[in-house]
């Protein structure tokens, strides 16, 4: 369970509740027409905008925003390749192979199955590399989404807005009906607004975080796999890991992810 998420939805829902209730607005906002205005015409976007199979991935993608998957932290990781480097100097590259239930990551364990069937350099950095920009690209796709919807969610709360407007208009000479009609121009600018600052763009941050610390890990883990084919000493390869991972975590931007021969 990720606390800061938790606490962050339970701190700004609170917050505004909380105005809301003190402005007594709050039993003005449960107005179905706006709600489905905004949520419906959003998703009528998002679906119009990407296929089926990115969109299947949205519930794994909140469910990891809420309970993301554990992985080793980047330092563990390097504390790993340094202990199989000296394993495999002693006992040599065979002896890794019962490494590969323990492993902490899965792409971890797939680098020691592949050193373990005994691929060429060439091989390992061409299945490592695919695999990074194929996880990329699916990362960038998934959040993506959750962008969009905060692109769209603020438009269609203008919308409703403006649809508002002209239900007051036409209904100038009759104020119980007029009142019905502000009431949905200004609850649709509200979730339009809300829904995109309060869920659609935080998910698509959160998710951009995770991305880029399971890319990192990755890229230890490939260069981790090649420093062991090349018999680099543990030291070495630990060196090695630390100044790539100071690197990564200065880099801005930068979205190659090959590992170099």
């Amino acid at each position: 369970m990720d606390l800061m998420t938790i606490l962050g939805a339970l701190t700004g829902a609170g917050v505004v509740v909380y105005v809301l209730h003190t402005g007594q607005m709050l039993q003005f906002l449960l107005n179905e027409e706006a709600i489905i205005l905004i949520f419906g015409g959003t998703l009528g976007s998002i679906l119009i905008s990407y296929p089926w199979d990115a969109l299947r991935n949205i519930p794994m993608a909140i469910r990891m925003v809420i309970m993301p998957p554990k992985r080793p932290p980047a330092t563990r990781l390097i504390a790993t390749f340094i202990r199989l480097a000296e394993k495999a100097r002693r006992q040599g590259l065979d002896s890794l192979t019962s490494e590969i239930p323990l492993a902490e990551h899965p792409f971890l364990g797939d680098g020691l199955q592949m050193l373990a069937d005994g691929l060429e350099k060439e091989v390992l950095l061409e299945r490592f590399e695919r695999d990074m920009v194929f996880t990329r690209q699916r990362h960038v796709q998934v959040s993506g989404i959750f962008r969009a919807a905060g692109t769209f969610a603020p438009i269609f709360g203008l919308l409703g807005t403006l649809i508002g407007v002209v239900q007051v208009l036409r209904n100038i000479t009759n104020p119980s009906a007029m009142g019905a009609s502000m009431a949905v121009a200004m609850t649709a600018s509200f979730y339009g607004i809300f829904s995109a600052n309060f869920l659609f763009l935080p998910i698509a941050n959160k998710l951009n975080y995770y991305s880029e610390e399971e890319m990192l890990n990755r890229e230890l883990i490939a260069r981790g796999i090649i420093g062991l084919l090349e018999g680099a000493s543990p030291w070495l390869l630990g060196r090695k890991l630390e100044a790539y991972m100071s690197f990564h975590l200065r880099r801005v931007g930068a979205k190659s992810y090959k590992v170099p021969a």
